[in-house]
This record gives C-alpha cells, structure tokens and sequence, in this order.
C-alpha cells in the first residue's frame, strides 16, 4: 500500500505547474483589491452626500434689487418702465 504522503507528494508535483508565480510579475493582490474597494466607498459616500447636499439647494432665483431700484428711478423721471424679460425654460 502507497505511503500517503507520497500520493500527496506526487499529486502536488501535478498542481505546482498550475500554481507557479511569475516573480518578475507584479500584481495588485489582495492589498490593491482593498484600497480598490475602500476608495470605491468612500466615493459612494462623497456621492450619497453631494446628491442630498444638492437636493436642499433652491435654484429658484430672487429678484435683484439694483433691477428694481433703476426700473423705479426710470418710472419717476418719466421714462417708459423696462419690460422684464420672459423666463427661460
């Protein structure tokens, strides 16, 4: 009956081929999947939290006073008042 450490032996003889390492390959391995990953959150996060920093902002805009202030001062002087300009969009 075969030693099993021989079978063992023999059966990693057939798997080393498989497994062999460049060493004159460089890979990312498990270091670079982890700063992959890591940084890959942290821009979801960043994104999550412009996407509701953008939400509470209101793009609706306010009239400006300096418009009114000339348009009032043009109306005084007898002046035809200026037409305010159609919104866009």
């Amino acid at each position: 009956m075969p030693d099993m450490s021989s079978s063992a032996a023999l059966a990693m003889t057939h798997l080393v081929p498989l497994a062999e390492v460049d060493e004159n390959k460089v890979t990312p391995g498990v270091l670079g999947f982890i700063v992959f990953a890591v940084m890959a959150l942290a821009v979801w996060g960043l994104m999550k939290s412009m996407s509701k920093q953008m939400n509470k902002v209101d793009f609706k805009e306010g009239a400006d006073p300096k418009a009114e202030s000339t348009a009032e001062s043009k109306a005084e002087s007898g002046a035809a008042p200026a037409e305010p300009k159609a919104k866009q969009g």
